[in-house]
């Protein structure tokens, strides 16, 4: 009798082992697939569907209305004037602005394997995806090491963007008549480096991503970053017909130049602030907003393209896709054109989250950073966050789950030693220490920062406070620039 109770009971824990390894491989099988579209120089609102009502973005706009947004989604800023740099190794590394820096430059010097193990395409690796990633990199380390899969590799700018007959792309348009620069002129390059328009190429990519990825079981996890729409902002002529200059209207918040660009580390010898004359002329500005749409409407084409090929490999019912800029863009705002600035427009991004429990046409106002991204899709492949992670899933806000602001103690921005800040409570304290300036603004009756209340008497309390925070959050991340002097 005992002998048959032990054969059962026997049976019975082998029963449950078996189960559980079924349940433990299915589990594995039904992890999702992560794909992230990464742009260059997006700023936040250049979707239509986020209220932009010049711009084309039908496939960005079909994102909006099928998933989340997050409206207030922000970088860090930058240790130099390539803000790129330090957003992308932020994404990678998952560590906050002077920590990526830190191992940015250990990535320069050495380029061994245990530094990449903490990367984000590792991560996810281990876990047992697959990874691909085309476009532009930026990051000190090899892609090869981050990501199984690596094709076309873009740097920052095209090398022959730089030649004498292409140097015409900078400082114009003068005037009306000034016709030295044809954004769709193949024959200058750039973009078009190597025979076709570098967002193409990475579209094709991301195509035979795809394919590969159909005939697989695995989980995957695709990293595409498109150039678009940095500079040279070049699109065929059909895009660039779309925008009638007369049909695009000044910004609010334009000038013909700010007043402290030099003090602020936005000199006209800054590369990107040489792209039109000083001062700006409503007529350059409108050029250079005229191919800035242009360029993301041939994007969000391209955007659109992958996309189809995604549902048509049936992938896309388990796919979680992400869409967020490295940083935004000044395009005349403010007297500037670049991204070196605590301005909205230059450190503000759209963020959109399309998946198969993410709500859709949801709009989430609180204030995050874009590189909460990589934190999200950790959690999503059920991946043990590494303890160097600074940053912070969104899922559970995504989904509607929870209302708990995430960043309580603000937002945090920093350009080199020239620009500090704080977001908090609906207020934005800018801080310029080569002046020993502060500027204020109230975000919500100011969205797009007009009105300095930093001599406000009313406001002095608030400037403060605001300054009492950034120093906290200066001391949290470690940034080494003391403003102690400046204290209002």
């Amino acid at each position: 009798m005992s002998k048959v109770i032990n054969i059962a009971i026997i049976f019975g824990l082998f029963f449950l082992l078996g189960c559980n390894s079924i349940s433990e491989n299915e589990e594995e099988k039904e992890l999702p697939n992560i794909l992230f579209l990464f742009a260059d120089d997006y700023t936040y609102d250049a979707i239509h569907a986020l209220g932009n009502k010049v711009i084309k973005t039908p496939n960005l706009d079909r994102l909006v209305n099928e998933g989340t947004s997050f409206t207030n989604a922000f970088n860090m800023g930058g240790w130099q004037g390539a803000v790129c740099i330090a957003s992308r190794s932020m994404i990678i590394s998952g560590r906050s602005i002077w920590n990526a820096k830190e191992i940015n430059d250990q990535w320069k010097k050495k380029e061994n394997f245990e530094l990449a193990e903490q990367s984000w395409g590792k991560l996810m690796e281990k876990k047992g995806y697959k990874t691909y990633m085309s476009g532009k990199w930026h990051v000190s380390i090899d892609p090869n090491k981050v990501f199984q899969t690596v094709r076309n590799i873009k740097p920052g700018m095209p090398g022959d963007f730089f030649k004498n007959e292409v140097k015409k792309g900078y400082s114009r348009p003068i005037n009306e008549k000034d016709k030295s620069w044809i954004a769709y002129d193949s024959l200058n390059g750039g973009f078009w480096e190597g025979g076709k328009h570098w967002s193409e190429v990475l579209k094709d990519d991301a195509l035979d991503f795809i394919d590969d990825a159909s005939n697989s079981d695995d989980p995957f996890f695709m990293y595409l970053a498109f150039n678009a729409p940095h500079d040279p902002r070049q699109s065929p002529k059909s895009f660039l017909d779309q925008y009638p200059i007369e049909e695009i209207p000044l910004p609010e918040n334009w000038l013909p130049e700010y007043p402290n660009k030099e003090a602020i580390g936005n000199p006209k010898t800054l590369r990107d602030e040489a792209l039109a004359p000083f001062p700006r002329t409503p007529y350059a500005i409108k050029t250079h907003m005229k191919e800035y749409y242009a360029i993301i409407t041939h994007l969000d084409q391209q955007i659109g393209e992958i996309l189809a090929a995604l549902k048509k490999s049936g992938k896309d019912k388990n796919t979680y896709i992400f869409f967020t800029g490295d940083h935004g863009l000044s395009v005349g705002r403010h007297g500037l054109l670049g991204k070196q600035s605590m301005f909205d427009h230059s450190i503000r991004v759209p963020l959109l989250i399309k998946g198969p429990d993410i709500p859709k046409k949801h709009k989430i106002e609180q204030e995050v950073y874009l590189q909460d991204i990589m934190a999200t899709s950790l959690e999503l492949g059920n991946v043990k966050p590494p303890d160097s992670l600074e940053f912070n899933s969104l899922l559970s806000a995504a989904k509607g789950e929870s209302q708990e602001k995430i960043y309580k103690n603000g937002i945090y921005g920093a350009y080199i030693d020239y620009q500090r800040m704080i977001r908090k409570d609906g207020f934005k304290l800018i801080v310029y220490p080569k002046i020993k300036k502060t500027v204020l603004f109230d975000l919500k009756n100011d969205p797009l920062e007009i009105n300095d209340l930093s001599s406000n008497e009313n406001y002095s309390k608030k400037k403060i406070d605001l300054f009492t925070g950034l120093q906290s959050l200066q001391k949290k991340f470690g940034d080494p620039l003391d403003l102690t002097s400046l204290v209002p």
